[in-house]
Protein backbone atom coordinates (compact mmCIF):
# COMPACT_ATOMS: atom_id res chain seq x y z
CA UNK A 1 0.00 0.00 0.00
CA UNK A 2 0.90 3.57 -0.78
CA UNK A 3 -0.05 7.46 0.09
CA UNK A 4 0.41 8.93 -3.00
CA UNK A 5 2.79 11.61 -1.38
CA UNK A 6 6.03 11.29 -3.89
CA UNK A 7 9.06 10.92 -1.79
CA UNK A 8 11.42 11.36 -4.96
CA UNK A 9 11.69 11.87 -8.71
CA UNK A 10 13.99 9.48 -9.59
CA UNK A 11 15.67 8.47 -12.94
CA UNK A 12 15.16 5.59 -15.88
CA UNK A 13 18.98 5.55 -15.86
CA UNK A 14 18.57 2.04 -17.86
CA UNK A 15 16.09 -0.23 -19.60
CA UNK A 16 16.99 -3.40 -20.89
CA UNK A 17 13.88 -5.16 -23.19
CA UNK A 18 13.13 -9.00 -22.01
CA UNK A 19 10.64 -10.94 -23.76
CA UNK A 20 7.81 -8.55 -23.59
CA UNK A 21 8.77 -6.55 -20.63
CA UNK A 22 11.71 -4.55 -19.65
CA UNK A 23 13.93 -4.15 -16.96
CA UNK A 24 14.60 -1.15 -15.48
CA UNK A 25 17.26 0.35 -13.86
CA UNK A 26 15.93 3.67 -11.53
CA UNK A 27 18.09 5.56 -9.86
CA UNK A 28 17.68 7.25 -6.27
CA UNK A 29 18.56 8.82 -3.36
CA UNK A 30 16.96 5.69 -1.14
CA UNK A 31 18.50 3.09 -3.22
CA UNK A 32 20.74 1.62 -0.99
CA UNK A 33 18.19 1.25 1.76
CA UNK A 34 15.69 -0.66 -0.46
CA UNK A 35 15.49 -4.65 0.08
CA UNK A 36 14.89 -6.91 -2.74
CA UNK A 37 11.26 -7.90 -3.00
CA UNK A 38 10.63 -4.76 -1.37
CA UNK A 39 7.77 -2.83 -3.44
CA UNK A 40 8.35 0.66 -4.74
CA UNK A 41 5.38 2.63 -6.59
CA UNK A 42 6.88 4.06 -9.65
CA UNK A 43 4.90 6.65 -11.47
CA UNK A 44 1.89 5.22 -9.63
CA UNK A 45 2.77 1.25 -10.60
CA UNK A 46 3.92 -1.17 -7.65
CA UNK A 47 7.13 -2.80 -9.04
CA UNK A 48 8.88 -5.22 -6.97
CA UNK A 49 12.65 -4.67 -6.41
CA UNK A 50 14.92 -7.31 -7.67
CA UNK A 51 18.21 -6.07 -7.37
CA UNK A 52 19.91 -2.82 -6.09
CA UNK A 53 23.00 -0.74 -5.16
CA UNK A 54 24.26 2.17 -3.74
CA UNK A 55 22.79 4.20 -6.71
CA UNK A 56 20.26 2.60 -7.97
CA UNK A 57 17.46 -0.28 -8.04
CA UNK A 58 16.28 -2.49 -10.65
CA UNK A 59 12.80 -3.86 -10.83
CA UNK A 60 10.67 -5.67 -13.79
CA UNK A 61 8.00 -4.63 -15.72
CA UNK A 62 5.77 -7.33 -17.32
CA UNK A 63 4.48 -7.36 -20.56
CA UNK A 64 0.94 -7.44 -18.58
CA UNK A 65 1.81 -3.96 -16.71
CA UNK A 66 3.50 -1.97 -19.73
CA UNK A 67 0.44 -2.74 -21.84
CA UNK A 68 -2.06 -1.34 -19.45
CA UNK A 69 0.21 1.64 -17.70
CA UNK A 70 2.13 4.36 -19.29
CA UNK A 71 5.18 3.16 -17.95
CA UNK A 72 6.27 1.68 -21.75
CA UNK A 73 6.48 5.12 -22.80
CA UNK A 74 8.90 6.14 -20.49
CA UNK A 75 12.89 6.36 -21.86
CA UNK A 76 16.55 6.49 -20.43
CA UNK A 77 16.79 10.13 -18.42
CA UNK A 78 13.11 10.53 -17.70
CA UNK A 79 12.10 11.25 -14.40
CA UNK A 80 9.91 9.12 -12.60
CA UNK A 81 7.32 9.46 -9.38
CA UNK A 82 8.94 7.29 -6.90
CA UNK A 83 7.10 6.34 -3.26
CA UNK A 84 8.32 3.05 -0.87
CA UNK A 85 5.89 1.38 0.68
CA UNK A 86 3.84 3.49 3.42
CA UNK A 87 4.58 1.62 6.73
CA UNK A 88 1.61 0.79 8.99
CA UNK A 89 1.56 3.43 12.11
CA UNK A 90 2.44 6.58 9.72
CA UNK A 91 1.00 9.41 9.00
CA UNK A 92 -1.50 8.94 6.03
CA UNK A 93 -1.26 12.16 4.28
CA UNK A 94 -2.45 11.33 1.34
CA UNK A 95 -4.98 8.50 0.23
CA UNK A 96 -5.08 4.55 0.08
CA UNK A 97 -3.46 3.46 -2.76
CA UNK A 98 -2.97 0.13 -4.12
CA UNK A 99 -0.27 0.94 -6.76
CA UNK A 100 -2.59 -1.12 -9.08
CA UNK A 101 -3.31 1.34 -12.26
CA UNK A 102 -6.86 1.02 -13.62
CA UNK A 103 -6.48 3.00 -16.94
CA UNK A 104 -4.79 5.87 -18.32
CA UNK A 105 -5.86 8.81 -19.29
CA UNK A 106 -4.24 12.09 -21.27
CA UNK A 107 -3.31 15.50 -20.28
CA UNK A 108 -5.43 17.93 -22.59
CA UNK A 109 -4.77 21.08 -21.14
CA UNK A 110 -2.62 22.91 -18.55
CA UNK A 111 -3.12 26.17 -17.14
CA UNK A 112 -0.64 28.28 -15.06
CA UNK A 113 -2.54 30.06 -12.83
CA UNK A 114 -0.82 33.22 -10.24
CA UNK A 115 -0.53 30.74 -7.01
CA UNK A 116 -0.80 27.07 -8.94
CA UNK A 117 -1.49 24.91 -12.60
CA UNK A 118 -4.86 23.70 -13.40
CA UNK A 119 -4.33 20.25 -15.13
CA UNK A 120 -7.14 18.90 -17.08
CA UNK A 121 -6.96 14.81 -17.89
CA UNK A 122 -9.19 12.98 -20.31
CA UNK A 123 -10.08 10.01 -18.84
CA UNK A 124 -11.97 6.89 -20.06
CA UNK A 125 -16.52 7.07 -20.06
CA UNK A 126 -16.59 4.10 -18.63
CA UNK A 127 -14.37 4.64 -15.66
CA UNK A 128 -16.75 8.15 -14.78
CA UNK A 129 -18.66 6.28 -11.79
CA UNK A 130 -15.05 6.00 -9.98
CA UNK A 131 -14.74 9.93 -10.00
CA UNK A 132 -16.66 12.59 -7.63
CA UNK A 133 -15.75 16.25 -7.30
CA UNK A 134 -13.15 17.19 -4.54
CA UNK A 135 -12.36 13.20 -4.55
CA UNK A 136 -9.01 11.06 -4.36
CA UNK A 137 -7.19 9.94 -7.63
CA UNK A 138 -4.25 8.74 -8.15
CA UNK A 139 -2.16 10.43 -11.13
CA UNK A 140 1.64 9.20 -12.22
CA UNK A 141 1.45 8.28 -8.14
CA UNK A 142 0.64 11.39 -7.30
CA UNK A 143 -2.49 11.81 -4.42
CA UNK A 144 -3.92 14.31 -5.81
CA UNK A 145 -7.66 16.19 -5.67
CA UNK A 146 -10.35 16.02 -8.74
CA UNK A 147 -10.84 20.13 -8.58
CA UNK A 148 -13.45 20.43 -11.77
CA UNK A 149 -15.12 17.25 -12.67
CA UNK A 150 -16.61 17.15 -16.66
CA UNK A 151 -15.85 20.95 -17.33
CA UNK A 152 -15.60 20.39 -20.36
CA UNK A 153 -16.96 16.49 -20.66
CA UNK A 154 -14.88 13.54 -20.18
CA UNK A 155 -12.21 15.44 -18.37
CA UNK A 156 -11.48 16.15 -15.20
CA UNK A 157 -9.51 19.26 -14.24
CA UNK A 158 -6.52 18.95 -10.98
CA UNK A 159 -5.42 22.14 -9.15
CA UNK A 160 -1.54 21.36 -8.25
CA UNK A 161 0.00 23.59 -5.75
CA UNK A 162 3.96 24.68 -6.25
CA UNK A 163 5.27 22.34 -3.89
CA UNK A 164 3.37 19.30 -5.75
CA UNK A 165 4.22 21.15 -9.03
CA UNK A 166 7.86 21.62 -8.15
CA UNK A 167 8.64 18.14 -6.76
CA UNK A 168 6.79 15.51 -8.90
CA UNK A 169 7.08 15.21 -12.81
CA UNK A 170 3.47 16.77 -13.28
CA UNK A 171 6.12 20.14 -14.02
CA UNK A 172 7.12 17.93 -16.80
CA UNK A 173 3.54 16.87 -18.38
CA UNK A 174 2.88 18.05 -21.66
CA UNK A 175 -0.43 18.17 -23.50
CA UNK A 176 -1.04 14.69 -25.11
CA UNK A 177 1.08 12.84 -22.47
CA UNK A 178 -0.53 9.29 -21.40
CA UNK A 179 -0.64 9.62 -17.53
CA UNK A 180 -1.66 6.54 -15.34
CA UNK A 181 -4.93 6.39 -13.24
CA UNK A 182 -5.40 5.07 -10.18
CA UNK A 183 -9.37 5.74 -8.66
CA UNK A 184 -10.41 5.50 -4.78
CA UNK A 185 -10.13 2.54 -3.23
CA UNK A 186 -12.63 2.70 -0.85
CA UNK A 187 -14.57 3.97 -3.26
CA UNK A 188 -14.50 1.10 -5.16
CA UNK A 189 -15.22 -1.31 -2.96
CA UNK A 190 -18.56 0.92 -2.06
CA UNK A 191 -19.91 0.93 -5.42
CA UNK A 192 -18.77 -2.96 -6.16
CA UNK A 193 -20.94 -3.94 -3.03
CA UNK A 194 -24.10 -1.69 -3.75
CA UNK A 195 -24.06 -2.84 -7.59
CA UNK A 196 -23.70 -6.51 -6.27
CA UNK A 197 -26.60 -6.12 -3.76
CA UNK A 198 -28.93 -4.27 -6.11
CA UNK A 199 -28.45 -7.23 -8.95
CA UNK A 200 -28.79 -9.98 -5.99
CA UNK A 201 -32.13 -8.16 -4.86
CA UNK A 202 -30.83 -6.28 -1.86
CA UNK A 203 -31.83 -2.89 -2.32
CA UNK A 204 -31.21 -2.39 1.41
CA UNK A 205 -28.11 -4.08 1.99
CA UNK A 206 -26.73 -1.83 -1.36
CA UNK A 207 -28.66 1.40 0.22
CA UNK A 208 -26.28 0.76 3.24
CA UNK A 209 -23.32 -0.03 1.27
CA UNK A 210 -23.87 3.38 -0.27
CA UNK A 211 -24.05 5.45 2.75
CA UNK A 212 -21.35 2.83 4.77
Amino acid sequence: MFTGIIEEVGTVADMTPLQGGRRLRLACSFADQLAVDESVAVDGVCLTVVARDADAFEAVAVEETLSKTALGDRQRGDGVNLERAMVLGDRLDGHLVQGHVDATGTVERIDGLDDSHLVWVRYPRDHAHYLIPRGSVTVDGISLTVARLDEPPGTFALAIIPHTWDHTTAQRWAVGDRVDLEFDLVGKYVLRATRTNRREGNPEKADEAAVG
